[in-house]
């Protein structure tokens, strides 16, 4: 996919959707054609969807001259307008008109073809027919020339009038020479052609059926993902409630969501609670409870309590179209391994008219000399007949090699396992948005984390509690967090948040003084408590702090932070904070490991925490106290230590410098806007296993995009030798193309069924 410049005021975009571009060839003869025009900036081509975004200025050609240039390079234009304009039809109506249209032109040529090979069998075997040929002829006439192949034909002469040759091209040259050699029976006494005409248009048209119906059902994804938003929402207007279409929402409106209705867009919740199932964003079945501050996110499932919820995010800038961007970047990237596709089938069609012609004229010329091989292949290919006269060898081992090289499979190769794996991933909660990274993915053997956010949640928690001889814990958490509710500081907040949990009731505080940088202090039920470091109440000569001493350093040793509470002067215990692994980030690592990767923790951090943590999970390699500016350092030297194959994996806008920097930069879907911007793979679930799994779908999805161009090259090596040979019936050849392009089709759809994440696997 090429890369598109950003739209600037001097610009506009300008999106086309082209139903005949299946293929890599055929994408490469649009984007030439449509790059001789002048003003064009810059196009983005996604083969999957059939859309072409050109970006173009502001005096440059309009939407009629890029349709006409389009249509001049022999393909139809189903719909032109400025991106973001609704007022035509969907891409999703497009595509299914397109799908009918296929459709009735395959019926149209199936029934008289159908009924010719009906005709063609007694009278080839049992006796000559009386009339058979004006028969045939008549039925043949609207298959070959009017409703089924008048769009081909018509695609191949604009085609050749632009000086290009698409696939089109070679079915033309493969149905009308026989269709009108065939007619010449009228006058001289030869074999009928006819119905090879009528046959080879008919699979042609029965392979381009089957190739949209496959390929609309790989990128169900993007279908499946729309349509889970909601339709209409119930906004307050004037003090009522009114019911309005979604796409009417404006930031700042006030929504109200029922038990049982979906949240229609994204925002945050003023009044109410509930449980909402954001199964379609995070994976996770289990409900996540909302109340007023939370945010919610649009096509969510609200399950019991009434919300009013304030719009924050509407239209193109919510968390599912987001989404839905991303996975259809992701079905239009370009894989590096598909330049060597475009180059081959870029040459392919004039190579393939060569060998076609010399095939011709060598029969022709040299056919004593090549009737040898007919002998040898009769004894065991039933359609092959050493006698045939040598100008008919020569005429069907050329239709034969025009049928039986169409590159479409080539040319499917690629998109058609994106499509699958993109799909794959979005039902996972994985986004790969860059086409390189999936080749790039299987090369990684170093792989950087961030720390907080990313192994670690990203806030403190109350992690241990020791009381002084004598004190409860809990009496001891009940006056710790009675006096930190008072304080704004995360590690206020994670005592507090650790009493809630316990569902303490908390006293008032009276005379509450905070420290800068050394703790608070407040009266609590008649007792002056201090809370703070060793030296804060070192200095207020607290009696006792010795005894915890020990137990202090072994903590801060593990990268926890201590602080100690005394009532009265008298010391009460120590309270130890810490910012605390995610669950998954064991499994996660130790799945990097058994893939043969480094793991390096990147954080700025102290060195004391960030080794705890590295020590805990299992990490090679630690470097703390860096600014933004130094992972970017790191990262490249890095690179250039293992030879760039580093990936790396954050969540903060200060990592969006070093996700660019990495070869494949991963971002956690919970993390900031710009980190996702920045990454090739964004995790929607937030999980670092993702990363695992993510690694895995890349080079399964890259593993078939091999698989299919290995054998769609294998197919056309083999297959065009065999019938400038004259081994091969052109109509054997017709069903054999057909049946190539649908096994690449097929192989790429096994990937649903056969892809398996080692984690799942594990399980079992």
């Amino acid at each position: 996919m090429v890369k598109q410049k950003p739209e600037t005021a001097a610009t506009q975009i300008i999106e086309l959707i082209v139903p005949g571009m299946g293929s890599n060839h055929c994408a490469g003869i649009v984007s030439k054609t449509l790059h001789r025009l002048e003003g064009v900036e810059s196009l983005d081509v996604n083969i999957a969807r059939h859309q072409v975004k050109v970006t173009v200025k502001v005096d440059g050609p309009d939407q009629e001259q890029l349709r006409e240039a389009v249509e001049g390079a022999g393909y139809d234009v189903a719909s032109v307008k400025a991106e973001g304009d609704d007022s035509e039809q969907s891409d999703e109506e497009i595509e299914a008109s397109y799908l009918s249209q296929a459709r009735q032109r395959l019926w149209i040529a199936a029934i008289p073809t159908t009924l010719i090979m009906l005709l063609m069998l007694p009278h080839m075997f049992w006796q000559p027919l009386p009339g058979y040929l004006l028969v045939i002829a008549v039925l043949a006439f609207p298959v070959v020339f009017l409703f089924g192949g008048a769009a081909t034909h018509k695609a191949s002469w604009r085609s050749l009038k632009n000086g290009t040759f698409n696939m089109d091209v070679l079915i033309s040259m493969g149905s009308l020479p026989p269709y009108l050699l065939g007619l010449l029976g009228f006058i001289f006494p030869m074999t009928s052609f006819i119905e090879m005409a009528a046959t080879i248009m008919t699979f042609h048209l029965l392979g381009r059926y089957l190739e949209a119906l496959a390929k609309g059902r790989a990128s169900q994804a993007i279908k499946k993902l729309m349509n889970m938003g909601a339709k209409t929402a119930r906004v307050e207007r004037d003090g009522k409630e009114v019911e309005v279409p979604v796409k009417e929402l404006q930031p700042g409106d006030i929504l109200v969501v029922r038990p049982g209705d979906k949240v229609p867009t994204d925002g945050e919740v003023i009044e109410g609670e509930s449980h909402l199932d954001e199964s379609l964003a995070t994976g996770e079945s289990l409900p996540v409870y909302k109340a007023v501050g939370d945010s919610v996110i649009g096509a969510t499932l609200n399950k019991e309590g009434r919300l009013r919820i304030k719009a924050t995010r509407v239209g193109k800038d919510t968390f599912l179209s987001q989404v839905v961007k991303l996975i259809d970047q992701a079905q239009g990237a370009r894989v590096p391994i598909q330049e060597f596709a475009d180059r081959m089938t870029g040459r392919f069609v004039p190579l393939v008219i060569i060998i076609a012609l010399l095939s011709l004229v060598g029969w022709w010329l040299f056919a004593d000399a090549l009737r040898p091989i007919l002998f040898w292949g009769e004894g065991f290919l039933p359609w092959v007949n050493a006698e045939t006269t040598a100008p008919l060898l020569g005429l069907l081992a050329a239709i034969a090699v025009l049928v039986i090289a169409c590159p479409c499979a080539l040319g499917l190769a690629t998109p058609t396992a994106l499509m699958v794996g993109s799909g794959i991933g979005a039902e996972r909660g994985i986004l790969i948005r860059s086409g390189e990274a999936i080749q790039t993915f299987k090369d990684i053997k170093v792989i950087v984390l961030d720390k907080t956010g990313t192994i670690t949640r990203g806030e403190p928690r109350l992690t241990e509690l020791k009381a002084a001889e004598g004190v409860d814990e809990d009496q001891l958490l009940h006056l710790a967090a009675s006096v930190e509710k008072a304080s704004e500081h995360p590690i206020a907040r994670a005592i507090v948040n650790a009493a809630e949990e316990k569902e303490m009731s908390l006293a008032s505080v009276q005379s509450f003084q905070s420290t800068e940088a050394r703790g608070v202090s407040g009266e609590v039920e008649g007792c002056k408590i201090l809370i703070g470091n060793y030296r804060l109440l070192e200095e207020a000569g607290v009696q006792g702090l010795a005894s915890m001493q020990e137990t202090m350093q072994q903590l801060e040793a593990r990268g926890r932070t201590v602080i100690l509470l005394a009532a009265d002067g008298q010391l009460q215990g120590l309270l130890a904070v810490a910012d605390t692994l995610k669950k998954e980030s064991f499994a996660a690592i130790e799945g990097m490991h058994r893939m043969g990767l480094r793991v390096v923790m990147l954080t700025g951090d102290n060195r004391r925490a960030a080794q705890a943590v590295a020590d805990e999970v299992g990490i090679d390699e630690v470097y703390a106290e860096v600014l933004p500016e130094d992972k970017v350092r790191i990262v490249r030297e890095l690179q250039e230590k293992y030879g760039q194959v580093v990936a790396m994996v954050g969540d903060g806008i200060n990592d969006a410098p070093a996700l660019t920097q990495a070869n494949v930069g991963i971002a956690i879907g919970a993390g900031a806007d710009v980190a996702i911007e920045a990454a090739d793979v964004t995790l929607v679930k937030g999980e670092l296993t993702g990363v695992v799994e993510a690694m895995q779908l890349s080079k399964a999805t890259f593993g078939k995009i091999v698989q299919n161009l290995v054998w769609a090259s294998a197919y056309n090596l083999a297959a065009i030798p065999i019938a400038a040979l004259g081994l091969l019936h052109p109509m054997i050849g017709v069903i054999a193309m057909t049946a190539s392009s649908l096994s690449v089709i097929g192989n790429s759809m096994l990937l649903k069924r056969s892809f398996k994440p080692v984690t799942e696997r594990s399980q079992r």
